[in-house]
């Protein structure tokens, strides 16, 4: 005798479950999900701003390095307003929209010295950073603190 089994007017067997998600289902993953984000995304930030830092200090390196060839050249650094384009050098465009550079001082000194300033602009992610800057000794600091 084969088994029997009840069936609504549609044709469907009672008692079946129909395929998909509840909606407990759905916000449970989408809370999981939203707390996964907020973990995150900080962290996601904080790797974005040291990744712009990097091409900024990269940036002043590759400065510093025209700069020792310039004096080679014209026996005195490039300064001021001018010197990045003495130097043929543009700010690049991972770097330009976070941060603003500058040669100092304005005028030639003896011994011949020079000062590159990498600020960050105020309303970027960057601001927290501090000023990079870098010299013709060498020497680093980041936000008035040694080594970047």
């Amino acid at each position: 005798m084969a088994a029997t089994r009840d069936y609504t007017i549609t044709g469907k067997r009672q008692g079946a479950r129909r395929g998909g998600f509840t909606l407990i289902e759905l916000m449970v993953s989408l809370a999981v999900v939203a707390v996964l984000a907020a973990v995150a995304y900080p962290a996601y930030q904080d790797h974005m701003r040291k990744g712009r830092r990097a091409a900024a200090q990269a940036f002043l390196i590759d400065t510093a390095s025209r700069q020792q060839q310039y004096l080679l050249d014209a026996r005195s650094y490039a300064l001021g307003a001018g010197a990045m384009a003495a130097l043929s050098l543009t700010l690049p465009s991972d770097v330009a929209p976070f941060y603003t550079v500058a040669v100092t001082p304005a005028v030639a000194t003896v011994p011949p010295t020079y000062r590159i300033e990498a600020t960050p602009v105020a309303a970027s992610a960057q601001a927290p950073d501090g000023v990079l800057t870098l010299d013709q000794d060498g020497t680093k600091t980041r936000g008035g603190n040694a080594g970047w």
